[in-house]
């Protein structure tokens, strides 16, 4: 009799534990592009779900110049969060992931918010461009980053190197 009881509680243990909500989060992908007439050149995708909510994510974001012309060599330019189709996506490089939790996600929205809403000219390739923007992403995302590193114009290059500063990304 006490073993079926042991059997009965174990039983139900098991159909608790499988009953239990999945733990989801979201996963941040960082992505380059190589050099060429397709902009951003970095960038970042949010995929997975929100904990709190059950929120399903899908979106990306990176940063570049409004209108991609000479200009941007000579100074401040017009600059704005852009987001790009699937297929964009699939044809840039993943360099590595990291998941991250509501609070981070949460975190992530506001300063893509931060960089959408920034006074114009917004945009500077010595000092505001898309490998400034993933920086501060992998920053607020938890990773350490080079803030003096010397591929702010390069965004494999920078990527990278944050993923030697941060053993274990994938």
């Amino acid at each position: 009799m006490n073993h079926l009881r042991l059997l009965i509680a174990a039983l139900f243990a098991i159909a608790l534990g499988t009953a239990a909500p999945a733990h989801a989060k979201v996963v941040v992908s960082f992505y380059s592009h190589d050099f060429g007439e397709r902009f951003p050149h970095g960038f970042v995708t949010l995929k997975g779900r929100v904990d709190s909510t059950g929120q399903t994510v899908n979106y990306n974001y990176g940063f570049t110049a409004r209108s991609v012309t000479p200009a941007i060599l000579l100074g401040a330019v017009k600059g704005y969060v852009q987001s790009k189709e699937e297929k964009y996506v699939a044809k840039s490089d993943r360099q590595f992931s990291v998941t991250v939790d509501d609070a981070t996600y949460g975190r992530l929205l506001t300063k893509v918010r931060e960089w959408q809403d920034h006074e114009q000219p917004s945009y500077d390739l010595g000092t505001r461009n898309c490998v400034h923007f993933l920086m501060e992403m992998a920053a607020t995302a938890g990773l350490k980053v080079n803030r003096n590193s010397d591929y702010f114009k390069k965004p494999k290059s920078f990527l990278l190197e944050v993923k030697r500063l941060n053993p274990g990304l994938e």
